[in-house]
């Protein structure tokens, strides 16, 4: 078929442009031809658009100007709509406003839904690469799509423009060498006395930062050993404190505490703790809950000391997942105790405790050959 030539198909027409675009027509109810109020980048894209114009027409719901009639947004205006249907926590919120302002709004706000295209959107994804890093930029892809699928679902796009391959998935982190045994009393004993407790405890219970900060004298059963995590503390705007629920409902769960950590736990409440019911078991300098610059300040000194600079305060957490399943854990014990929804993120701490005991058994061999030389 020749380059300009209309297609005839079972329902409308689809024409190729000199400009490499596609226009899409067909004939209404009212004989009368109506066309596409935009042309498509691909031929999928306008039979998509013909085949949604033909469901109109078939469920009786067709009328001569609900395409061009319908309002078409801004992505900023239709984005800070979508964002406000969300029920979202305060930090996921925060994320999502950041992207958006820093790195989605700057170039494509003002533009129409139905104006951009997947050009645009990969050239703005190209350009990502200098102002952030991958993981920000994989975020930030994603929720372009989602705001985009939403859009679609709601008939003011015939389909999303995102279809940069691949580019919605976050790098594999850089994996790290866990801290030993040794390494973690060396760096819980490098922090201060008030702050000792604090890693201590992240690191055989596995509790999230935000959980262990908000943990108060009432959600403690010393006679059982048991800690309560009921409440968060999260800071969504870098400043203001947020106390809540934590991460997830499953997050809602109780805890028991290794008895060797016990004793070590009730001399610290003893000296360190604020006094009632309702008082932080680890309270910042101020009195209040501790901040995350606060708190890294005296944990980078403490690696530097073990030289281990490359150990972030979550990888505490780790350790504690991770030495849970070299106990035996099962699947649904350590996504219990670890407070998650889904058993993928509890199947990398049994991954690396099978990586760890490969180690070990490497080590064991090393030993053997070094005893027969």
């Amino acid at each position: 078929m020749a380059r300009g030539q209309r297609q005839r198909r079972g329902f409308g027409w689809i024409r190729p442009l000199p400009s490499g675009r596609y226009q899409a027509s067909y004939i209404g109810p009212d004989n009368m031809r109506h066309k596409a109020e935009t042309t498509f980048s691909t031929r999928l894209d306008a039979e998509a658009w013909l085949a949604r114009r033909r469901n109109e027409v078939v469920d009786g719901v067709w009328s001569p100007g609900r395409i061009t009639a319908r309002p078409t947004p801004t992505v900023s205006e239709y984005a800070s709509t979508w964002l406000a249907r969300r029920n979202l926590k305060p930090t996921t919120r925060a994320h999502y406003d950041g992207i958006m302002d820093r790195f989605i709004l700057p170039e494509l706000g003002a533009m129409r839904l139905r104006d951009v295209t997947p050009e645009h959107v990969a050239e703005w994804h190209h350009g990502l690469r200098a102002q952030t890093g991958d993981v920000m930029r994989a975020h930030a892809y994603s929720l372009l799509r989602s705001i985009f699928l939403d859009a679609q679902k709601n008939d003011l796009v015939t389909a999303s423009p995102c279809r940069v391959f691949g580019a919605g998935r976050s790098p594999r982190p850089q994996r790290r060498d866990m801290i030993t045994l040794p390494e973690l009393a060396e760096v819980i004993h490098a922090l201060p006395d008030n702050l000792q407790m604090m890693a201590e405890l992240t690191a055989w219970t596995a509790l999230r930062f935000g959980e262990v900060a908000e943990l108060r004298r009432k959600d403690l059963d010393m006679r059982r050993g048991v800690i309560h995590v009921r409440r968060g503390v999260t800071r969504p705007h870098g400043g203001e404190v947020v106390v809540g629920p934590p991460k997830t409902e499953s997050s809602k769960r109780d805890v028991t505490i290794p008895p060797h950590v016990l004793p070590h736990l009730a001399t610290h409440l003893e000296r360190h703790a604020q006094p009632g019911r309702d008082g932080l078991v680890f309270p910042g300098p101020s009195g209040g809950h501790w901040t995350p610059s606060g708190l890294y300040y005296h944990w980078h000194r403490a690696r530097a000391v073990i030289g281990r600079e490359d150990l972030r305060w979550h990888d505490l957490r780790h350790v504690g997942g991770t030495l849970a399943a070299q106990s035996g854990a099962t699947l649904r014990e350590l996504m219990d105790r670890l407070g998650h929804s889904t058993p993928a993120a509890a199947l990398r701490y049994q991954e690396a405790a099978r990586d760890s005991d490969r180690r070990i058994a490497e080590k064991l061999s090393q030993l053997a050959q070094e005893g027969r030389a």
